[in-house]
Order: structure tokens, then sequence, then C-alpha cells
């Protein structure tokens, strides 16, 4: 299905929880209203039924921390049911311990959040202690071939854009793909403050690559760079002011309260569905429902 733009969604992208294990302090939270209510496993279920209805095929799932869930494999095992391309995105911390699980239920690849090589830094950026543990978690979802593996970091001025080419070096080893991503505006104070342009990273990124690719999604480029005898991932992810990012957005959300979200960046248009799963509502109702949140979809950036 399209939106009144022209973007043909593709993807699903459903917090299952706000809950989290760290406290980072730029979290934007998936853009989601504060709410202490979460869906059950059925419930994620029968929205990923309808979204596939509808022609989506890939699903992936935040939090907050997804892994805080302790039925998150039960999650995983219904969803990946109905759609093959199901992906996570997690802190990395709880990692280790589901990882194994993981694979067997149906989830074939992982975002990790992964900011700095520094535990200070980590610290700071995160309030725990807890860089190993992540460090694990990465070393487990490479062993259970959740792949391929991205690790996301986000830049931020005075705090890691002078770790970026140690971050590059540290996943071409891995052989991991590097997502570096733009710090996005939810407080103009904050962002004013640690906003890092990448204008600048990008031009160098261009000039030392072997090979650029582009993706579909928000026309993203993946710059392939060659580090000693790897060749190192790097994609980079510009959100803010950026009309291309969002004229090539091919997602609807999911809150973890169960609300359609058309778009990451606001929080005016949401769309209940998940009450009228609770009222038993068919599917033909809840495919409107869907075609009414793809409807409100419009470029944030135009």
């Amino acid at each position: 299905m399209q939106d009144g733009f022209g973007r043909e969604i593709k993807g699903i992208r459903i917090s299952v929880t706000q809950r989290c294990n760290l406290n980072c302090f730029y979290c934007h939270k998936e853009g989601q209203n504060p709410s202490k209510n979460e869906m059950t496993p059925s419930e994620i279920e029968r929205i990923v039924v309808i979204g596939k209805k509808i022609g989506i095929k890939q699903l992936k799932i935040t939090g907050g921390e997804p892994l805080a869930r302790k039925d998150i494999c039960e999650i995983v095992q219904r969803a990946s049911n109905h759609m093959k391309n199901v992906s996570m995105t997690t802190n990395g911390i709880l990692l280790e311990k589901y990882a194994a699980d993981l694979k067997s239920a149906g989830l074939r690849r992982v975002n990790i959040s992964f900011d700095t090589l520094d535990s200070e830094k980590y610290k700071i950026i995160t309030g725990t202690d807890c860089l190993s543990q992540v460090v694990d978690g990465l070393n487990a979802a490479i062993s259970n071939d959740l792949t391929p593996i991205k690790l996301n970091m986000v830049i931020m001025k005075g705090i890691n854009e002078d770790e970026i080419e140690e971050m590059i070096r540290f996943a071409s080893e891995k052989k991991v793909i590097l997502q570096l991503i733009e710090l996005e505006m939810f407080n103009k104070e904050f962002y004013e403050k640690y906003h890092h342009d990448i204008g600048p990273l990008v031009a160098q990124l261009e000039e030392r690559s072997v090979r650029i690719k582009e993706r579909d999604l928000h026309h993203r480029h993946k710059y392939f760079i060659k580090i000693d005898d790897n060749i190192g991932e790097v994609e980079v992810v510009k959100p803010m002011h950026n009309t291309t990012f969002c004229s090539n957005c091919t997602r609807i959300r999911v809150t973890a309260d169960g609300k359609l979200k058309p778009c990451l960046l606001r929080s005016n248009n949401l769309v209940d569905v998940i009450g009228l799963i609770r009222k038993n509502a068919s599917d033909e109702e809840l495919i409107e429902t869907f075609k009414k949140a793809i409807l409100l979809r419009e470029p944030f950036w135009r």
C-alpha cells in the first residue's frame, strides 16, 4: 500500500515496551508518549498479521529495550510465523542470554546500540557500567548468526565524535556494519548543545570508499572502506532537515501501548489500533484503520 505521497509501506516498526535497563541521556523513546501499558504477544501477532495483509514484508521489534520483556522470544516466534524478515533493535546488555533462543524463535538480525568503546563515556551516556556486557552480547549475536549485525552509533558533539575512526576499525574487525546516526531534535537546547554536523564526515567517507551503495530506505548511503585486510561497511543515517530522508521513508510505526504512529517526529496524529483489537474487530476493520494511519503520513521535512 502507498501513502498519499506515493511512498510504498514496506516495513512496520513495533515497540513492545517502554521499559529499559539503561538511561541514555539522548534517548528519544521512539517518539512515544509515556505509557506503562503493553500489548500482549497475541495482540502484537494480530498487528503483524494485518500488516502482512496490506503488503508489509519487514518487521523491526523495538523498545524501550525489547529484551526487558520476559516473553520476548514468544513475541518473536509468533511474529516470525507470519513475517520472515524479523529484526530487532537492542542495547545488547541481555543479548548474550537471549541470542540463541531468539535465533531459534525466528529472529534474523539485530541492531545494537553502540555509541562508544570507552567505558567511562559509556557510563556518561547510559548511566550504567555495562559496556563489557554489550560486547558479550555482540559476540553472542555473531556466533548465533543474527546477521547482518548493525552497530548504531549516535554521533554527539563533545562526547564521541572523536571515536568514529576507532569504531569503523572495530566494526570492520568484527565484520559488522557501523551505522553513524545524526542526533535528532526532540529538545532544541539539547540538540544545539550536542548536535554534530556530519556533512564533512560524509565527504570524507565518499573520498575513502572503494564502493558506495544507495539503499531504498531513506536513500541512505553505505560506504565500503578498506581497513587493513578488511572492508568496513559504514552506513550514514541523516534524518534532520533532510527531504530525501522523508521522501523515501517506507515505515509505519506502532507504539508500545498500541497506537499506529505515522511519523517518528510527530505525536499528534496517532491512530488507535489496540482498542479495536480488544473489542474483537474484524480483519477488515483493522485493515481500514491501517489505511487511515498510512494516509495520515506526510514528509516531516518538505
